[in-house]
């Protein structure tokens, strides 16, 4: 049985999940509330005042690659 939770983010904090794959990307990821929201789903951790993926935000990540694909196509 899996535990895997689905996640219903925005484009906006897809777009916020995938800027913080690159630790040198983080000064670019202006929204605040974007990351509080993945905060809040335990995607995203504040160290030191710099927001950093979570190990479950990198899956979420790689799992909803091939749905965002989906929806530029």
């Amino acid at each position: 049985m899996s535990n895997d939770v689905d996640f219903d983010l925005s484009p906006d904090q897809w777009e916020a999940l995938r800027t913080l794959r690159n630790p040198v990307s983080n000064d670019r990821l202006s929204k605040a509330y974007l990351v509080e929201s993945l905060v809040k789903l335990g995607l995203v951790v504040i160290n030191d005042g710099v927001p950093a993926m979570t190990p479950a935000g990198r899956k979420v990540l790689v799992r909803g690659s091939c749905r965002l694909l989906d929806v530029a196509a």
